[in-house]
């Protein structure tokens, strides 16, 4: 309860933050003038709704998915099917990535036109009850309108910044425009929030990712499956070939984990396998529950800069589930 309260309040204040955007324009450059900058603020919401709608093919191309028919992957079609039945979603089309990184992600514009894709490399590490647990997690992104939720909040930011794009550069080269300044500090404002809203976005999508292995928990998932399955992830996307990995930065948000990480999350999640089994089991895992679990300032940046949860501090909120 208290994570989605806080993505409400989180919703709320970049609302907020967008009202205040249009209110300043309007203020410092007066009704007529800032007529030409708020329909620059129009195109930058048309551009996130074509974003919207044409996002599914992108992710298609870059993570190179393919439909799986449910005679070539009966028993994959099958958990999906019954994980979405348990969820009260229509049963997403399922989709194969060729990407050799063990993986799985969702995506889609509602939850009718949904697709739950994985690659080999997962299915190849992972048993039934982890496999299980990672389409929860996935199905429960679907369940959530995660995709359209962070969409909507994508759009503070990139209108921030072509606001600053505009009128700071506006604010410089246009010497002979009266309200140059006001336009000018508009932009370096504009810049400021710019930052601030992206890691406004970023912290809403760690959010999401808590919410999900909640929600992957609640169809029936133990904990513990979960937190080996990304375990192992971890160790899939170390071991992974290093152009693979950079070829996906962009993509990150569609991983459970952030491969480019990998090889540092492995030295920190070691501790937390007690028994070096390759597993955290549920022992380890009521036993992690009761310990402070603390990162480097280093590390609390880095998080604050990433679409993903820091690993150790994901699996110590699962432990809070068991």
């Amino acid at each position: 309860m208290w994570l989605q309260l806080r993505m409400y309040l989180l919703v709320g204040l970049l609302v907020a933050i967008l009202y205040g955007i249009i209110a300043g324009i309007v203020y410092i450059l007066g009704v007529s003038e800032s007529t030409y900058y708020i329909l620059l603020i129009a195109i930058a919401i048309l551009i996130i709704i074509a974003q919207y709608i044409m996002g599914p093919k992108t992710i298609e191309y870059a993570m190179k998915v393919k439909h799986v028919k449910e005679s070539e992957n009966h028993r994959l079609h099958q958990i999906i099917n019954e994980l979405s039945t348990k969820a009260g979603i229509p049963k997403p089309k399922v989709g194969m990535s060729k990407l050799k990184i063990p993986n799985a992600f969702a995506y889609g514009r509602t939850r009718k036109t949904a697709r739950v894709c994985v690659t080999e490399d997962l299915l190849n590490i992972l048993n039934e009850d982890q496999l299980k647990a990672v389409l929860g997690h996935e199905i429960s992104h679907i369940k959530n309108r995660d995709v359209i939720i962070i969409t909507m909040l994508s759009v503070v930011p990139m209108i921030c910044y072509m606001i600053y794009i505009t009128f700071l550069w506006g604010g410089l080269f246009s010497r002979g425009q009266r309200n140059n300044g006001g336009m000018f500090i508009i932009g370096i404002l504009a810049l400021g929030i710019y930052f601030l809203s992206s890691l406004l976005v970023m912290y809403g999508s760690r959010i999401r990712e808590y919410q999900a292995d909640i929600g992957s928990v609640d169809l029936g998932n133990q904990p513990h499956h979960l937190a080996t399955a990304l375990y192992k992830l971890v160790y899939g996307s170390a071991r992974a070939d290093k152009n693979t990995i950079n070829k996906s930065a962009g993509m990150k948000a569609f991983f459970l984990n952030d491969p480019s990480r990998a090889v540092y999350d492995i030295k920190e999640l070691k501790d937390l396998d007690l028994d070096m089994s390759g597993t955290i089991d549920q022992n380890e895992l009521l036993q992690l529950s009761s310990k402070k679990v603390r990162i480097s300032k280093s590390e609390k940046i880095i998080e604050m800069l990433s679409s993903h949860p820091h690993m150790v501090l994901r699996i110590k909120h699962l432990s809070s589930l068991t």
